[in-house]
């Protein structure tokens, strides 16, 4: 069947997500056959070099034979139990070792579908924790602006990307929202480890007027993804943990997508050398295979819960595919790979490559910035250099990007004008080239008129 049919037979039956269904009439569907290593393949024998990781998730390449292997195997032998009152293998493994690779005293794992529900249960075991500890009070979230933490409406209503949440804000809490430290605002010469102090004023105060009420305060580490790939300095993590302390205020870690080696450690408060109180992990947790996500937490949060039954003080929280077997066993051959191949030293020579197959974009004429941490990297193009002035979001310049890619065989995703690099970790220098090729000579078409 070539490709064709099945864009019929799908525009048929299927409503795709964060997708206006009308630009499909003159945009088509990409059907993918199957997928090998960086590659994606459609059902006419062309190919799309995949340099978002099918968002984000994808770490070490399509139908990875280890992982496949491991997956094989435990589909022989067990592919889903009940987590209430039962466990198995793959769980008990990966927890041990998630407890063992993460930042500081994190001890505890709790297991959701995805990452959106991992925020769900971090939002919800903050808030049951001052309430079984008699601080009543505490009811309230501080996030910070441009912030995105997924499309369930308690982690929307802590996000602060407009595009996802205004639709919805009837239905959304109230957080208290502070400015981001987002280090494209800086002044011309100043440091992005200068301005993020400076900015970190606004949580000071926010945490000063509002601890009494406030649960916990909820942050991307580093970088804001969603939000146009937005990034900071570690200091603002360190000052942030200090100051949740003084206050007596939760921190949540929202790891989801800059975990498992994206800003260049295996996670981003290893930076700021951090401990988070609540640490939410998903997308490249199963190397891209399969849903699953885990909030790891400490001992002081789960002896709050820990009581007996009459005490009505259990987190009784649930999923019905929590802890599933055959997504445990994708994470630990995922983990299995980054001991066994260095991974995260390897990626060092990636990033070097990444930064330096895009030098040329520095001095063009529509790109504002081109920023880096670890293994993302973004490209943001504007309509006037010096001022930094915006192209008008209607004007869609990124698609123009997206379609260029498309058409040279590689998959690009623009984030509105903010064109990115996310790629699986197996990409060769090779590939590199060839990505930012088509990247650079998409982003000349799209700002040429």
């Amino acid at each position: 069947m070539n490709n064709k049919k099945y864009i019929e037979r799908d525009l048929g039956v299927l409503w795709h997500p964060c997708t206006q269904m009308k630009d499909h009439e003159t945009l088509p569907i990409i059907p993918i056959k199957r997928g090998e290593g960086v590659w994606l393949h459609d059902f006419e024998g062309n190919r799309y070099l995949d340099a978002i990781s099918s968002w984000w998730v994808n770490l070490f390449g399509h139908a990875n034979p280890r992982i496949n292997q491991a997956l094989k195997k435990q589909l022989d032998e067990l592919e889903h139990v009940i987590l209430a009152g039962f466990t198995h293998e793959p769980i008990v493994e990966l927890s041990e070792k998630l407890v063992k690779i993460t930042p500081g005293n994190l001890s505890r794992c709790f297991y959701a579908d995805n990452g959106s529900s991992a925020i769900e249960v971090a939002l919800k075991m903050s808030f049951h924790y001052w309430q079984n500890s008699g601080q009543k009070s505490k009811t309230r979230f501080i996030n910070l602006g441009n912030s995105y933490h997924g499309e369930t409406l308690g982690a929307l209503a802590v996000g602060d990307v407009e595009l996802y949440k205004d639709t919805y804000a009837p239905l959304l809490m109230q957080p208290i929202t502070v400015p981001s430290p987002d280090c494209y605002q800086r002044e011309q010469g100043e440091s992005c480890h200068d301005y993020s102090i400076r900015m970190f004023k606004h949580m000071e105060q926010a945490l000063e007027k509002h601890a009494d009420e406030t649960c916990a305060v909820i942050v991307e580490p580093l970088v804001q993804c969603a939000g146009n790939m937005r990034m900071y300095d570690p200091i603002y993590l360190k000052l942030l943990r200090q100051a949740c302390d003084k206050h007596n205020v939760h921190l949540i870690a929202d790891e989801i997508a800059v975990g498992f080696g994206r800003t260049g450690t295996l996670f981003a408060c290893e930076q700021a050398d951090i401990t988070p109180d609540f640490m939410c992990l998903s997308k490249g947790l199963t190397g891209g295979y399969l849903p699953l996500s885990v909030v790891l937490t400490h001992d002081n949060i789960y002896q709050a819960f820990y009581d007996d039954y009459e005490k009505l003080t259990a987190f009784l929280h649930s999923h019905s595919y929590t802890g599933n077997a055959l997504g445990c066993r994708a994470a630990l051959a995922t983990l299995d790979i980054f001991k066994q191949d260095d991974t995260i030293n390897k990626n060092r020579t990636l990033a070097k490559l990444l930064s330096e197959s895009v030098q040329t974009l520095h001095d063009h004429p529509h790109v504002a910035e081109v920023r880096q941490t670890g293994m993302i990297l973004a490209i943001e193009m504007v309509q006037d250099k010096q001022s930094r002035k915006p192209y008008p979001w209607q004007q869609r310049r990124g698609l123009k990007v997206y379609q260029h890619g498309l058409a040279n065989g590689v998959l690009l995703r623009p984030l509105g004008n903010v064109v990115y690099f996310m790629p699986p970790y197996v990409i060769t220098p090779e590939q590199i080239s060839l990505m930012a090729k088509i990247a650079i000579e998409g982003i000349h078409l799209a700002t040429s008129d």
